[in-house]
């Protein structure tokens, strides 16, 4: 499906609920609640974009500072943005249906990588959900194994991975 008017922009407080929207149909197993999605806004809005087909929500991505080889529980709120964060981490990328194959999600990660070298950052980092772990190697992510976020993997889904970038 070919469209003309694609783009990503950034997030505004007035998108949070087509934020939610897409993010109940694209993660229908991995709900988390509006305030949840709020706060990830509030805490680093220069992480948080919205990717629209001819002006209309089609996805988006939440992403923002954190510590290397840790990871912030499914649906919970964190307060605030650890001290000494050490890597960029994208929580969310969400696209729905319509809006895939027009190379979005490389389109954006791209963009957060340059902004996360930017930033001193050495890492990205993330969970890949919904058998994504080709999509992120492509990306330049790679498995990395922590045994001691296999709980809080588990509260994702049993094949949920932590995968690490590193930036040149």
């Amino acid at each position: 499906m070919q469209h003309r008017d694609v783009a990503w922009r950034s997030m505004t407080g007035y998108d949070l609920a087509s934020v939610s929207e897409i993010a109940g149909k694209v993660h229908p197993g991995f709900f988390e609640a509006d305030a949840v999605l709020a706060e990830k806004f509030a805490l680093y809005r220069n992480g948080c974009y919205l990717f629209e087909i001819s002006e209309r929500p089609a996805g988006y991505v939440l992403s923002h500072p954190w510590r290397r080889g840790s990871l912030p529980a499914l649906n919970t709120l964190i307060g605030q943005l650890p001290e000494h964060a050490d890597s960029f981490y994208i929580h969310d990328l969400a696209l729905l249906p319509m809006a895939r194959g027009v190379g979005a999600a490389g389109q954006i990660v791209a963009a957060l990588a340059k902004h996360a070298q930017a930033q001193g950052f050495a890492t990205m980092s993330l969970v890949a959900v919904n058998n994504s772990i080709p999509f992120w190697q492509r990306q330049g992510f790679e498995v990395e194994d922590r045994p001691e976020l296999a709980d809080k993997l588990a509260g994702y889904e049993d094949t949920a991975r932590y995968m690490i970038r590193p930036l040149d």
